[in-house]
C-alpha cells in the first residue's frame, strides 16, 4: 500500500488475506498506517470452496461499501438462493465416483471450467461429486481396472494423439458395460471413432488428425465454411492453430425424440465451439444405420454436433462437438451437466 500510495494510488478498501481471523485490534492498526477506514479492512479467509466467500464478503458489508464508494443507491442484496447453494454444497445426500478420463490430468487446472461444471451439477442434485482423474495412458497399459466402480465417465477435449487409444478404450467400456458417459468435443469424436470400429466394423476407423492413411476417416478437417456474417472461411492442416478453429457460439438443431431434446427442453440451442476437426458426413450415414444417432446438427452446414445412443440400447451415453462448460454457472448450472449427474445416481442405485 505504502508503494501504491508513493504513485498516487490510495486504496479505499483493503481485502486481507488470511488462514486465521484478523483481531479487530489489528485492523485498526492497518486502517491506521494505510488511510484507510476500519471497516473498509475486510478479512478474506482461506475457504474449502469459492462459493463461500461472497457471503464471507457480504457479512462484512463489503458489497455496501463499494455502492457508497461508487454513489450507487441499490437495494439490499438478497443472497438466499446463493446460500441455498452453498448448504446444498456442504449437505449433500450422496457421494458419487465419475471417471475422468483425461491426459492432462496431472495438470487439473487444465479442466477447471469442466470440474466446476460437475460441482455445479452436483449442487443442483443434492450430490458431492468426486472426480476421480484418470490418466488415459494409464488405460492404454494396463486396462480398464481404474474404472470398475465408478458411476460415469467423461472424456473431455483435447490435442494431439497421445492417449487417444486409452480414451477409446475407456469409451468402449461405458458402452458395454452401460455406464454413463458424457463425451466433449475430443470425447464425442472419438466415441464415433469407437462406434465406427467395434459396431460398425469399420476397421481402422480413425480421426486424421491422428491417422492421416486412416481406410475410415470418420473425423476430418473440413477444410472450407461459411461463418454468421457470411463470410467465407478456409482452413487445411498447415493453418494457424487457432486462426483455424470454429469458435464461439453456434446454432444447433436438436432432433425430435432424442435424449439431448429431452435434455435442453427445446429443439434449437447455441453452445460455444472450440475445434478444427469434425465428424465426416460422407461416413455418418453408415454408423447411423448401425444404430448411432446423431442428435444435434449445424443448420446450414449439416455438420454434426451431437450424438447418442438410443435409451433402448444404453440409458446414458452422449456425446457433444461444443464446449457446455463454458455457460455452466453455480445457480442454474447446465442441463447436459445436470442430467449428466442424474443418471450417475441413477446407475448407482442400480447397482
Amino acid at each position: 500500500v505504502k508503494e501504491l500510495r508513493e504513485i498516487g494510488i490510495q486504496p479505499d478498501i483493503l481485502l486481507c488475506r488470511a488462514d486465521r481471523h484478523v483481531p479487530e485490534d489489528e485492523k485498526a492498526k492497518i486502517a491506521l498506517f494505510c488511510n484507510v477506514q476500519s471497516e473498509a479492512v475486510i478479512e478474506c479467509l482461506d475457504a474449502d470452496s469459492i462459493y463461500k466467500i461472497p457471503a464471507m464478503l457480504h457479512d462484512q458489508m463489503l458489497d455496501e461499501i463499494v455502492c457508497h464508494k461508487l454513489g450507487i443507491l441499490a437495494k439490499a442484496a438478497d443472497l438466499s438462493i446463493w446460500k441455498k447453494m452453498v448448504h446444498s454444497l456442504e449437505n449433500p445426500e450422496r457421494l458419487l465416483n465419475i471417471a475422468f478420463v483425461g491426459k492432462y490430468v496431472d495438470l487439473t487446472e487444465s479442466y477447471k471450467s469442466l470440474t466446476e461444471a460437475l460441482i455445479h451439477a452436483g449442487i443442483h442434485t443434492h450430490s458431492k461429486v468426486k472426480i476421480n482423474y484418470i490418466d488415459s495412458e494409464e488405460i492404454e497399459s494396463h486396462g480398464c481396472a481404474s474404472l470398475k466402480g465408478m458411476d460415469a465417465i467423461l472424456v473431455p477435449g483435447g490435442f494431439g494423439k497421445r492417449g487417444t487409444e486409452g480414451k477409446i478404450i475407456a469409451i468402449r467400456y461405458a458402452r458395454e458395460n452401460k455406464v454413463p458417459y458424457l463425451g466433449i468435443c475430443l470425447g464425442m469424436q472419438l466415441a464415433v471413432v469407437e462406434y465406427a470400429r467395434d459396431v460398425a466394423g469399420l476397421v481402422g476407423a480413425h480421426s486424421t488428425e491422428f491417422e492421416k492413411s486412416t481406410p475410415y476417416p470418420v473425423i476430418g478437417l473440413i477444410t472450407e465454411w461459411q461463418d454468421a456474417s457470411g463470410k467465407v472461411e478456409k482452413r487445411d492442416e498447415s493453418s494457424d492453430l487457432g486462426g483455424s478453429m470454429r469458435l464461439g457460439g453456434q446454432v444447433c438443431k436438436l432432433g425430435e425424440g432424442t435424449l439431448a431434446r429431452e435434455i435442453y427442453g427445446k429443439d434449437e440451442i447455441v453452445e460455444r465451439h472450440r475445434h478444427r476437426y469434425e465428424v465426416n458426413n460422407s461416413l455418418l450415414g453408415e454408423l447411423e444405420e448401425k444404430g448411432l444417432v446423431v442428435a444435434g446438427r449445424a443448420p446450414g452446414t449439416d455438420l454434426c454436433e451431437m450424438i447418442e445412443l438410443p435409451k433402448s440400447v444404453h440409458p446414458w451415453f452422449v456425446g457433444c462437438q461444443f464446449h457446455p462448460e463454458f455457460t455452466s454457472s453455480p445457480r442454474s448450472g447446465h442441463p447436459l451437466f445436470t442430467s449428466f449427474v442424474r443418471a450417475a445416481i441413477d446407475y448407482k442405485g442400480g447397482k
